[in-house]
């Protein structure tokens, strides 16, 4: 296993990025230039927990599009897989299929976790808040799965 990298800090730029999306699209921070951007970071689609924290963002989308926050997935799943899970859940915002887990290492989100004492390396659940001059405002590690929209306009204070 290798070491985990280092989680950038509010206040710190945010790392760039671009990558593809479920639709066949590329996404990246320049897209998000001038804008409020939450970029979360999960561990797979179709799973309780992902599924959750994905409906919660797409039931609360339109509250978080005029607070004016765009929202951003990302996880190690194929943009096939992404695919069929964003039309199976209506999922309007990219998710971005990080397979290479650069984007993961370069926000510290790919490492060691533990479940139950077992080790093993595999991406952290977090979420980034980046403001309109690109930089991080707040890291929410371990956000609730069933709240996370109001989250995320609680961390950019709306």
């Amino acid at each position: 296993m290798s070491a985990d990298s280092t989680m950038p800090e509010p206040g710190s730029v945010a790392p760039d990025f671009s990558g593809p999306t479920q639709d066949g699209s590329v996404v990246s921070m320049a897209d998000y230039a001038g804008k409020k951007l939450a970029i979360y970071f999960y561990p797979k689609d179709n799973t309780p927990g992902c599924t959750k924290q994905a409906c919660n963002l797409r039931d609360n989308f339109s509250i978080l599009s005029e607070k004016g926050v765009s929202i951003v997935g990302v996880s190690g799943d194929a943009v096939e897989k992404h695919a069929g899970f964003a039309d199976k859940y209506q999922l309007t915002f990219p998710l971005i299929a990080d397979t290479e887990k650069a984007m993961m290492t370069s926000y510290g989100t790919y490492g060691k976790k533990n479940l139950y004492g077992k080790i093993f390396m595999g991406i952290k659940r977090t979420t980034f808040l980046v403001d309109e001059e690109g930089i991080i405002v707040k890291v929410i590690k371990k956000p609730k799965t069933t709240d996370h929209a109001a989250e995320i306009l609680k961390g950019f204070n709306l």
